[in-house]
């Protein structure tokens, strides 16, 4: 079944710093958009370097406090920065859009939902993942809830927003320059200030969540208590070699070159496999394992699982060997 689409306008885009671009959405008629709750993105088709269509999701932004603010909006505001190692999507965003440009999204989506309940919130950002936090610290405002707060980049010059959180959060923001620190955001320091009975939600790059998360787990939180999102694609790693996949059911084999993940090489080669993030992050992707030993590089297996070795997410974990059966 085709997802449902919405035909939108670029009515303001404009350059943040040198690496994000602030774009703002809008129907050609001005009718009210389809409401989001913080957390939420959208889905943007975008053209990469060679012509193919492909999807890339954006998280919502808002900043107003009224209760409402989010229920039936006329714009949907997104910040995309530019990966000059990607496959193009963040590429077009910036350089083949123009404020008049048209744009097919698909309607809101939340898979990172701010949970309601008692307790405090922090959050903490790293670089372009601040994005759907600034809608979750403005939502907690609005509901007068406690909420703080840590942003950290590699400058002030590339972090995005500043001016605008600093207005909504006040002393409880904080702001982590590791150019003026002269180290990374130190997470045990952040986790040593946290109250016990608050929870914590986390977007940025893969170092800073594996380190949170290895952090909070260490400490023994529960998972329940820890909400992330990841705000980069599956990088290639040191070490990472070609493998061969075979597909059990019909007996075709593929080769997974470097930089390519299991499923958009299935997709590649007309299979029709089911995802969603492509981050590993929610699951839809996973298939049974018959042969092979796995790199799992998920954040949804448990440890059980991926010591079983029976299963795994074929968006971002690889064969450790030359070979994988998958049960498809």
């Amino acid at each position: 079944m085709t997802a449902l689409t919405l035909q939108l306008r670029v009515v303001e885009a404009r350059a943040l710093n040198p690496l994000i671009r602030l774009l703002r959405l809008r129907a050609d008629d001005g009718r009210a958009l389809p409401g989001f709750a913080a957390g939420a993105h959208i889905r943007v088709q975008v053209t990469l370097a060679d012509g193919t269509t492909d999807w890339r999701h954006y998280s919502l932004i808002n900043f107003a406090t009224e209760r409402n603010a989010t229920n039936a909006p006329t714009d949907y505001v997104i910040a995309v920065r530019k990966e000059a190692e990607g496959r193009g999507g963040s590429r077009f965003m910036h350089e083949g859009l123009a404020e008049g440009s048209a744009l097919t999204i698909e309607p809101p989506k939340n898979d990172f939902p701010l949970h309601s309940g008692p307790g405090g919130t922090v959050l903490v950002a790293g670089g372009i993942g601040v994005t759907p936090l600034a809608s979750m610290a403005a939502r907690r405002r609005a509901e007068g809830a406690a909420v703080r707060m840590h942003y950290a980049g590699r400058s002030r010059d590339l972090m995005a927003f500043l001016p605008e959180l600093q207005a909504l959060l006040g002393d409880d923001l904080r702001v982590h320059a590791d150019a003026e620190a002269g180290a990374p955001l130190d997470i045990d320091a952040l986790l040593d200030a946290v109250p016990a009975g608050d929870r914590l939600y986390v977007c940025g790059p893969k170092i800073m969540l594996d380190a949170v998360l290895a952090c909070t787990q260490a400490r023994g939180w529960e998972h329940d208590r820890v909400h992330f999102e990841l705000f980069t694609e599956p990088a290639v790693e040191e070490g990472d070699q070609p493998f061969e996949v075979e597909l059990a059911q019909s007996g075709q084999r593929f080769t997974v070159p470097v930089g390519q993940s299991i499923l958009d090489c299935l997709i590649e080669h007309g299979c029709d496999p089911m995802f969603d993030c492509k981050r590993g992050e929610c699951g839809v992707c996973a298939v049974p394992v018959i042969e092979g030993e796995i790199d799992h590089r998920d954040y949804v297996l448990t440890a059980r699982e991926k010591a079983e070795g029976t299963v795994m997410q074929i968006c971002i974990s690889r064969a450790k060997g030359a070979r994988l059966v998958l049960d498809l």
